[in-house]
């Protein structure tokens, strides 16, 4: 009976295929795949390490990590996005998608356990004194075994998709973070020359109020003045808010809570570089670099992996192998004369019969046509996906840099041409009220004029960085950035503040 079991695997190992110790060893290990998301992220990110938590030992470590970078410091962006992805919890859970994959895919490079049956007839029987046959068989699923290396690589092209798709994830929250912390930076700066404004609109006010009480001023002046500077404390009070929930957002995305939020973002941006990026491969590098369209061509490939698989399958759904023994006990009995009596003999004998049994689905009803054209369809639907991916990507790249472009363009032009300008005029209006030309609401409006400058300058500066991120995000992958982003701000319609 073993020689029979034996013989079984034999014919399923002879009809499954091949698959290497190399896969079954890459698909098992604990951190399977991992590697390749660490350095592909760690070239798009400018080195930022990526940590896949495997135990409290090392979360423990991670965690005593975050704190000494966070606590009660003035953190840059490269910090929160390191941060963030040390931190973040929604991140850890791509990586144990990832893990899943190839959990996945491990499973299908194991064979299917076969089926063992043993049957016991006749227990009970008094001549027999127990039993009288004894049946045994062992059931293979050869179509399972058949077609077990289209699975693996089914698979496997599953696990390489997951690892496009850790590296996406990985890319836009690194994105994301970058992005959230301009938002922060660049609120807190407008609070900075929105007080600014505030100090002058008070010294207006209070000078109308003057004015108006020694009659040089008329009520409709001095109530210009007191709506301006009761319109920008509101302004202010709008903005300081816009501030905080901008460095909340960042604080979700770094995943810091309790006393690690105690952390602080700089006072304003940094300059403009000298120089822009050049870019004149710019859709190349975003067809051979972008992570969610490798993750599409992945899709592809999987589709029509399991095309195959399908086609294979088309007629045979089920197919098994019953092979084993059955072992039947016989009671033989002879009669001896013996003397004047006749003596019975009884004798009991073992008979073992082979039994080889096949069971398959016949395909009347159901002839795979149904499953093929499912099949067909899916592929033309990834195929079209895939072509429609690659066209937004080449879109998109060309979009965000010349998005990159305008905004250096925009940004550069009112650090050295309207604040510059602006400057002059507040200048020259000290000047003459020194000298008694000009009076105290016509400084105080110059000096209005050039916080609003200052404001549209720091707007003009905050879309240059972002655009930078986006630059980087269509080359590499990243997504859109989320929602929650302030607009532009001026001392006339809108106010920020906060630190």
């Amino acid at each position: 009976m073993k020689f029979k079991v034996i013989a079984i695997f034999a014919v399923g190992l002879t009809a499954a295929g091949c698959v290497s110790s190399e896969q079954i060893a890459s698909f098992s290990d604990v951190e399977a795949g991992f590697d390749n998301v660490t350095t592909e992220t760690r070239i798009a990110t400018g080195g930022k390490r990526s940590v896949w938590i495997q135990n409290r030992s090392q979360a423990e470590e991670l965690d005593a990590q975050v704190h000494s970078l966070v606590h009660k410091k003035t953190i840059s962006a490269d910090t929160a996005v390191q941060v963030a992805l040390l931190n973040n919890r929604g991140l850890q859970a791509s990586y144990a998608n990832l893990g899943v994959s190839a959990a996945e895919a491990w499973q299908q490079t194991m064979f299917e356990n076969p089926v063992v049956s043993v049957g016991l007839f006749g227990i009970g029987a008094p001549e027999l004194e127990v039993l009288r046959s004894v049946e045994a068989v062992v059931a293979a699923n050869l179509l399972s075994l058949a077609t077990r290396k289209k699975r693996v690589d089914v698979a496997e092209a599953r696990f390489r998709q997951a690892q496009a798709v850790a590296v996406n994830d990985t890319l836009t929250l690194a994105a994301n973070t970058r992005r959230a912390w301009i938002d922060a930076v660049s609120a807190f700066e407008t609070v900075a020359y929105l007080n600014q404004a505030k100090t002058a609109a008070d010294a207006a006010s209070e000078l109308a109020q003057k004015l108006g009480e020694s009659g040089a001023l008329p009520k409709a002046g001095q109530a210009r003045e007191h709506a301006f500077y009761a319109e920008l404390t509101g302004q202010r009070a709008e903005a300081r808010l816009a501030a905080k929930l901008a460095k909340e957002r960042l604080t979700r995305l770094m995943g810091l809570w309790g006393e690690k939020v105690e952390y602080f973002v700089p006072d304003s941006l940094p300059n403009l570089p000298r120089a822009v990026q050049k870019r004149d491969r710019i859709e190349a590098e975003a067809l051979s670099n972008r992570a969610d369209l490798r993750v599409a061509k992945l899709e592809l490939e999987a589709v029509a992996r399991s095309f195959n698989l399908t086609e294979a399958t088309r007629y045979v759904t089920d197919l098994e192998l019953i092979a084993g023994i059955e072992a039947e006990r016989e009671i033989e009995t002879e009669y001896e004369l013996d003397g004047d009596s006749l003596e019975e003999r009884s004798s009991k004998k073992t008979r073992y019969t082979p039994q080889f049994e096949i069971d398959f689905a016949i395909p009347i009803f159901d002839s795979g046509k149904a499953r093929m054209r499912k099949a067909e369809l899916a592929y033309m639907q990834a195929a079209n996906q895939l072509a429609e991916k690659a066209v937004n990507v080449r879109s998109e790249a060309r979009s965000a840099y010349t998005a990159y472009r305008s905004n250096y363009d925009i940004a550069r032009h009112y650090r050295n041409s309207v604040v510059p300008l602006r400057t002059t005029v507040e200048e020259e209006s000290l000047l003459t009220y020194n000298g008694m030309i000009t009076n105290t609401f016509e400084l105080l409006a110059d000096t209005r004029a050039k916080i609003n400058t200052l404001l549209l300058s720091v707007n003009a500066k905050k879309e240059f960085w972002l655009a930078d991120v986006d630059l980087s995000a269509a080359i590499f992958g990243g997504g859109e950035a989320e929602a929650g982003g302030g607009g532009s701000i001026s001392v006339a319609d809108a106010g920020g503040g906060g630190h």
